[in-house]
């Protein structure tokens, strides 16, 4: 079957490992099935897998790709939850592509337990861009944030797959959202969807409850400052530099609450699908690509410039 895979990893050359061409079709042990992907989306992971992070050379050529919606054996439209459980490595989990093939495939052997049913009304380009980025944001807004208990949200680095969903997600929740970028083009289109965009660093007209932290290093100070008494910091990344400056007077002074989040779990998958249902809302895509057009697709990714996510129609 054809699949995009990372055949090496090159540290200063994430693109030129990857790979187009054939791999062998998926082997589902007992408990795992078979899904046939109609569409997936791309995140930075694979970028980083390219270039070796958390891809050692034993796992070698390994099918990249976290996110996709498809169709399971018995004709059902599914989208894939992508969280395996794994004793092995020091989380307690793994992410599809990083120990298992990933999605970006004709097929794809998930857990049974994996596949959340996609609702009707959304469609697999839209599903299939939910599972990293819009889950990460929403369960760093929900689970972590407890973003119910707050009036305002501070999203850091708007453009990004999760700080842009993160912004259109709180906006929903009936937030008052203010979002930083350092792109003006950025932050016109990120107004749009109804937060309030300012440059970074900007100070705010209030402090706010919670604050979506990707960026780290360059903007942590910002979010400190802006965090009203009680607040939650919610960090799921580290773009500009994982080693920020942090006032521990801040922290104690004004009861802060610093929190790490990565993904979700699959019952908040669902739950997310239901709010995108129930508020109208579907995922930001900057660009999509057909199949055969997929190293297009991650030199897009690769560029900076996207704003949302970059999508794979897997049927052309």
């Amino acid at each position: 079957m054809r699949a995009a895979y990372a055949s090496a990893t090159k540290p200063d050359e994430p693109l030129a490992a990857l790979t187009v061409g054939d791999q062998p079709e998926p082997s589902p042990p007992d408990g795992w099935v078979t899904v046939d992907i109609r569409a997936s989306s791309l995140n930075h992971h694979e970028i980083w897998s390219l270039r070796g992070v958390g891809l050692p050379a034993d796992r070698l050529p390994m099918i990249l790709g976290c996110d996709a919606s498809g169709v399971d054996a018995q004709g059902n439209e599914v989208v894939i939850y992508p969280v395996i459980e794994d004793p092995q490595d020091p989380r307690g989990f793994s992410l599809l592509s990083e120990r298992w093939p990933g999605t970006l495939a004709e097929r794809v052997a998930v857990p049974a337990k994996n596949l959340v049913p996609k609702p009707a009304g959304i469609s697999f380009l839209d599903a299939a861009c939910l599972p990293t980025a819009w889950l990460t944001a929403y369960h760093m807004l929900t689970a972590r944030g407890r973003v119910s208990d707050a009036e305002a949200v501070l999203v850091q680095g708007a453009g990004g797959g999760v700080a842009t969903a993160a912004a259109v997600l709180a906006v929903a929740l009936g937030k008052r959202v203010y979002a930083t970028s350092r792109d003006a083009g950025k932050r016109d289109r990120i107004a749009e969807l109804g937060a309030t965009a300012v440059e970074p660093g900007a100070r705010l007209p209030e402090r706010v409850g919670v604050v979506i932290e990707s960026v780290g290093a360059p903007t942590f100070e910002h979010s400190l400052k802006c965090a009203a008494p009680g607040a939650r910091v919610v960090v799921c990344g580290a773009t500009g530099g994982p080693f920020p400056k942090v006032d521990l007077r801040r922290v104690f002074m004004m009861q802060l609450e610093i929190l790490g989040s990565t993904m979700g779990t699959a019952d908040e998958l669902a739950a997310l699908l239901d709010l995108c249902v129930a508020k109208d809302i579907r995922p930001i895509i900057d660009s999509t690509y057909g199949f055969s057009a997929i190293s297009d697709a991650f030199a897009r990714l690769n560029s900076g410039e996207v704003f949302g996510k970059v999508a794979i129609d897997h049927l052309h």
